[in-house]
């Protein structure tokens, strides 16, 4: 099994940046991909960015296109987000995840709040 432990969210202005990390343990034999989903309050859980394992091919939500970046340093066993120029349409629940054939992990979440 794969353990996951965000961290690096905060309170920002609008305008800010912030960088998440999400750190994996245990077992990460064969996973495919990994990245963020996020979740406002009163809203589902939506995918913001992956990422292969290998660290190639991304891909991102059209809302943070441009603005956040994802990366990741598999000697770390460690994803990043770089989120920047937030806007309070950003503040959510974020939330790592790892592929691994028809299995997905969770991370317990970081909140990042972006104040106008």
């Amino acid at each position: 099994q794969v353990q996951l432990a965000e961290s690096g969210g905060g309170l920002v202005q609008a305008g800010g940046s912030l960088r998440l990390s999400c750190g994996a343990s245990g077992s990460t034999f064969m996973i495919n991909r990994w990245g963020w989903f996020r979740q406002a309050p009163g809203k589902e859980r939506e995918f913001v960015a992956s990422i292969l394992w290998s660290g190639g091919a991304t891909s991102y939500a059209d809302s943070v296109k441009g603005r956040f970046t994802i990366s990741s340093d598999n000697d770390k066993m460690t994803v990043y987000l770089q989120m920047n120029s937030l806007n309070p349409d950003d503040t959510a629940i974020y939330f790592c995840f790892v592929d691994r054939g028809a299995y997905r992990a969770w991370g317990q979440g970081t909140q990042v709040t972006v104040s106008s």
